[in-house]
């Protein structure tokens, strides 16, 4: 075989070798983790507007039977998009006042459990008129879903929402602090946090009046003992006359930075804060007065100002009222400044604004803008499209026209 000869073998067996990883890199059938991986995108996108729910079964969830679970499954069959542990559906109700006139009313409640393709599970608490004000009527829509809303009901739903979610560093440990039908988030995040990573460490506090207020309660037991990174403190303000030994109850009072310094081992956590206003209200400001970096304290809010921060916005007085302009109501209202949002100035106004959630997170008070320009004390968690603007977290910078 001449040199030239031998040559030309080389460069053809070269060229074999070519055609073949080409084949390999280009051809070859995708693996089954890539056909997970566009699955898992497909099925995350979520339906735009109302879709109807059927509820399947309803369960009391406490001893009291103030707190009771709804499952809801879709009437159209289709399978439910994944969400994240932590947010919320929205509902939209027409409900009758005290004088029987029909209402559209607006209610946001967390998904109360992890992720599942065929049903979706809140839980409502019945809430009855203040202690200090008995003369006052009780909630409007968890009163009708109490008493009305049974296995068969059809409820007209938006789909999950919300930024309430656990951050994707699992070294820090996780604080989830509850108090009351707050539980509902933080649970769905402890059963959906350790389903996915089942060392990663929680510490719950969760804050009830006594022992017939705790939901959850066996799923949360069987986390504790399946899971030894998962520690339960059940807070009791008023345990029962049965409950009063000191082992019967984990600890008395209240969730405070107090408790926490005492029971919480030294380092970095993240904080996931969910309760009533006057709790969210003392530690939030009290978490951060510790020490702890603003972007580890994390909190859902359901309802206006439930937290006073730095960064809120508040009312400010101006030294020229600005003009807001709502069009389709052919109103013009001065903006003095006394308001911290736009919403609660509608409404004040005489004006009926479509909202949920008060805190910028479900996008029912979505409005265009006409012209002039709006600013957020932070940005929503809200996908807001250009040109519009969530009224319930949002004040004007200037002479204002909505389409409202």
């Amino acid at each position: 075989m001449t040199a030239l000869d031998l040559l030309g073998l080389i460069c053809a067996i070269f060229l074999i070798q070519v055609v073949v990883a080409v084949k390999f890199v280009f051809l070859r059938p995708k693996p089954a983790s890539s056909r997970a991986t566009f699955v898992r995108k497909t099925s995350n996108l979520a339906w735009q507007g109302l879709r109807a729910f059927r509820v399947s079964m309803r369960e009391d969830e406490d001893d009291a039977l103030t707190q009771t679970s709804f499952y809801l499954e879709p009437i159209d069959g289709q399978p439910l998009p994944s969400y994240r542990a932590g947010q919320f559906l929205t509902f939209q109700l027409n409900l009758p006042d005290r004088e029987g006139a029909i209402h559209e009313v607006i209610r946001c409640y967390s998904l109360s459990d992890r992720p599942d393709e065929s049903a979706y599970r809140i839980t409502v608490k019945r809430i009855p008129p203040p202690n200090d004000r008995p003369d006052l009527p009780p909630g409007l829509v968890s009163t009708h879903f109490h008493d009305h809303v049974m296995p068969g009901t059809i409820l007209q739903v938006r789909a999950p929402a919300g930024a309430f979610v656990l951050v994707d560093d699992a070294r820090i440990p996780t604080v989830l602090i509850a108090g009351g039908i707050g539980i509902t988030p933080l649970f769905a995040m402890a059963r959906a946090g350790l389903a996915a990573q089942p060392d990663r460490t929680f510490h719950l506090f969760y804050g009830v009046r006594d022992s017939s207020e705790i939901v959850f309660e066996a799923d949360l037991i069987a986390l504790a003992e399946h899971h030894p990174n998962f520690r339960l403190t059940i807070v009791q303000s008023a345990p029962l006359p049965t409950e009063v030994e000191p082992d019967s109850v984990d600890e008395t009072g209240f969730i405070d930075v107090a408790l926490l310094r005492r029971l919480l081992p030294h380092g970095e956590h993240h904080f996931y804060i969910c309760g009533p206003p006057p709790m969210m209200a003392n530690l939030v400001p009290a978490l951060r007065g510790w020490g702890v970096a603003r972007d580890a304290v994390h909190y859902e809010a359901f309802g206006p100002a439930s937290i006073e921060s730095a960064e809120a916005l508040t009312a400010v007085a101006l030294d020229s009222p600005l003009a807001i302009q709502f069009a389709q109501s052919r109103r013009t209202i001065d903006w003095t400044g006394a308001d911290t949002n736009l919403l609660d100035f509608a409404e004040r106004g005489g004006i009926a604004i479509p909202s949920g959630c008060r805190s910028g997170s479900c996008g029912t008070c979505e409005t265009a803008i006409l012209s002039g320009t709006v600013r957020y004390a932070q940005p929503p968690s809200f996908d807001v499209a250009d040109g519009h603007c969530l009224l319930c977290v949002a004040v004007p910078t200037d002479d204002l026209v909505l389409e409202a």
